[in-house]
């Protein structure tokens, strides 16, 4: 039985309660004092002695009540510490001072296949050094990479001190977490992570589009390397976590690397990790590189054209048999990721004159998809143009702007060599630019494209290729639909904006 005992605090009053229960020869427990209580475990007591006692103590000065409780205070902190830690899937364990353990998760002890509480840091990880090493820095360290029983895992830990005054608190010890690789790529993952899954990211219902996202709906779910082509800006990558999105690895990480953006040693470092030591100013202890933190899940190398030889010729090892070697390392590392690789060049053609592995080039192209260009999609330019303008908006935290019918000759008859990532720096740019809520020609910056010149030569002025366009364009139409209404439905726009284009054109049958 449990009994809590509330008292007005002096000094011997715990005490004499502690004396009445030694007086009646119970066993205890455990006993626990939160001055002006105190909470008793003990076993053996009964209802009758409970009455019995319960008179003796009030016969104390300044008892106050005296009650039956289901459990104590620390007792109930315990149980759910060990849930807390039981719930935890990484690996917790925590240390004195000394760098003795003090009480590990059932991850921990299932990692180490051991209960380590009781030993010092040394015993347990393949490191001797490291328990000094936390120590000397106060249980203060970046992450860095451990070793427990062979497995390579990352550590990270955190001071524990003695709940003192912030100026006045002693270091009690420390509380270390592990994670293996592949736990730390799910957050690197989450990171990047786009709020719309799936081919919802991909804004399109274009014929081109339609087509990319039936066929990519099917290739997603094969689990095999995938190539994505298409010209710069068309949006690859987004094309890539979509099908990973789909994949069955769509729980696990989704990681990039842009093969162009760094030199062959630093992309080499980062794709495949490194070893301790394994150069000056190399972090110590080594670390994984993208492909163990993706294991079971995804890497997607973009611009895969500009990959060294040398990188060339070990990511087709790693394509072979899943095995490779970190940066200065000699231990086989064996990791099941799934490579998704994109670019904008041609890769057949870089193959007949010898820039491209040839073997290389059929390891990544099992299975293949191509993103049309922006100009290609027709009227998508208008959807795509009026989403990057409500997210420009909101980015930059101004009321919604809206763009003009008359914005649209030049935003359908642009090539847009950057593609959607060109249009998207043309409209952020009207947006952040314009001050009316209205977006017209003059704030979009796309002069000297397309649009200035006309099938009939030479233009003086924008305003006159934009006037030729749309003419032109009436004309077409007209044909198909021979009335202002049925013109402005088919262009989405006001029957009487029709009308008076029509009149000012001079086109027959006007409305």
């Amino acid at each position: 039985m449990r009994i809590h005992v509330t008292f007005i605090d002096r000094v011997g009053i715990t005490q004499e309660v502690l004396a009445l229960l030694g007086g009646r020869n119970l066993n205890l427990d455990a006993v626990e004092m939160i001055p002006p209580n105190v909470y008793i475990d003990a076993p053996t007591l009964s209802p009758s002695v409970l009455e019995e006692l319960r008179d003796a103590l009030f016969r104390l000065h300044g008892v106050q009540e005296v009650d039956v409780v289901d459990i104590l205070p620390g007792q109930r902190r315990r149980l759910q510490l060990d849930a807390l830690l039981a719930a935890m899937a990484d690996p917790v364990l925590a240390v004195d001072g000394s760098g003795h353990v003090l009480l590990a998760n059932p991850a921990l002890i299932a990692l180490c296949g051991r209960e380590p509480a009781g030993g010092p840091l040394a015993a347990l990880f393949d490191d001797p050094a490291l328990q000094r090493t936390l120590i000397e820095h106060g249980f203060r360290l970046p992450m860095r990479e451990v070793s427990l029983n062979g497995r390579a895992l990352l550590l990270d830990a955190m001071p524990i001190t003695d709940g003192g005054a912030e100026n006045q608190q002693q270091l009690a010890g420390g509380l270390l977490t592990l994670y293996v690789p592949n736990r730390i790529g799910e957050r690197l993952a989450a990171l990047h992570h786009d709020h719309a899954e799936g081919f919802d990211s991909l804004l399109g219902e274009s014929p081109p589009v339609r087509t990319l996202k039936a066929r990519a709906q099917r290739i997603a779910t094969l689990d095999a390397p995938l190539l994505i082509q298409g010209e710069t800006g068309t949006g690859k990558e987004l094309v890539a976590r979509a099908c990973h999105a789909l994949s069955p690895r769509h729980n696990a990480p989704f990681l990039a690397l842009n093969c162009a953006a760094l030199p062959e040693n630093l992309a080499e470092s980062e794709l495949f990790g490194y070893a301790p030591g394994a150069f000056t100013g190399a972090q110590r202890g080594g670390k994984p590189g993208l492909l163990e933190l993706a294991d079971q899940g995804t890497v997607s190398l973009d611009e895969i054209g500009e990959m060294s030889p040398y990188l060339q010729a070990k990511l087709l090892r790693f394509l072979s048999d899943g095995s490779f070697r970190r940066v200065g390392g000699d231990r086989e590392m064996k990791v099941n990721v799934r490579i998704l690789s994109a670019t904008h060049r041609n890769l057949e053609k870089m193959v007949s004159e010898g820039s491209f592995r040839e073997d290389l080039f059929y390891r990544l192209n099992v299975l293949n998809l191509e993103v049309p260009p922006l100009r290609e999609r027709g009227h998508d330019i208008l959807l795509l143009a009026r989403h990057f303008m409500q997210q420009a908006c909101a980015q930059i935290q101004r009321p919604t702007c809206r763009l003009t019918p008359g914005t649209y000759p030049a935003l359908l008859s642009n090539r847009w060599p950057g593609n959607v990532r060109q249009l998207q720096n043309v409209i952020f740019r009207a947006a952040a630019i314009c001050e009316s809520p209205l977006v017209d020609i003059g704030d979009l910056d796309i002069a000297g494209t397309s649009v200035a010149r006309q099938s009939d030569g030479e233009v003086s002025s924008l305003e006159d290729a934009v006037e030729g366009f749309e003419k032109g364009l009436l004309e077409k139409l007209y044909a198909s639909y021979p009335s202002s209404r049925q013109l402005a439905a088919r262009l989405q726009t006001s029957h009487s904006a029709i009308a008076n284009r029509l009149r000012k054109y001079g086109i027959p049958g006007k409305g």
